[in-house]
């Protein structure tokens, strides 16, 4: 797998901005609902095979509405369908930077670590009387394991109750 460097920096001004735009964006579309993982799950998916589907049902309910029952809500039919068919685009949009964002971040914090890494290694190499012994101890913190629950030697059994 090859590793895309990236050189860059987001001034304080340009991520202020880019957090405005964000702002902007959720104002525009105040209407936005947060879903639970259920209810995400429990809703039935509208798909490029859906789409049309959805499209022809709604020409037919227009044309057709006399076989309709009254409860039914042909206008908010269309309206549904009108706010899928405008949004879909952003959706698109908004995924691709999404995906970006994430590779670009990703990249960043994995560039970063590794080079902290090689840090740490060669101060712990070299590091030695130059006074980082303490930082190399914290900084070797990191890779600490929590000690693991020895267990009692095969073949014994402690008694019910009996405390150590």
């Amino acid at each position: 797998m090859s590793m895309t460097s990236i050189s860059a920096t987001l001034d304080a001004k340009d991520r202020d901005a880019v957090m405005a735009a964000v702002t902007t964006i959720r104002e525009k579309l105040p209407f936005l609902i947060d879903l639970t993982a259920d209810d995400r799950k429990a809703l039935p998916k509208m798909g490029d095979k859906s789409r049309a589907f959805v499209s022809k049902a709604l020409e037919v309910a227009t044309q057709n509405p006399d076989f309709l029952p009254r409860s039914f809500d042909l206008e908010e039919l269309r309206r549904d369908v009108q706010l899928f068919e405008a949004m879909y685009p952003i959706v698109v949009a908004l995924t691709q930077l999404q995906e970006l964002v994430d590779d670009t971040c990703l990249a960043a914090g994995s560039e970063a670590y590794a080079a902290a890494l090689q840090v740490y290694n060669y101060a712990k190499a070299s590091g030695q009387g130059a006074g980082l012994d303490a930082v190399v101890g914290e900084m070797g913190q990191r890779f600490a394991r929590k000690p693991r629950k020895t267990k009692a030697p095969e073949g014994t059994t402690q008694p019910q109750g009996a405390t150590m």
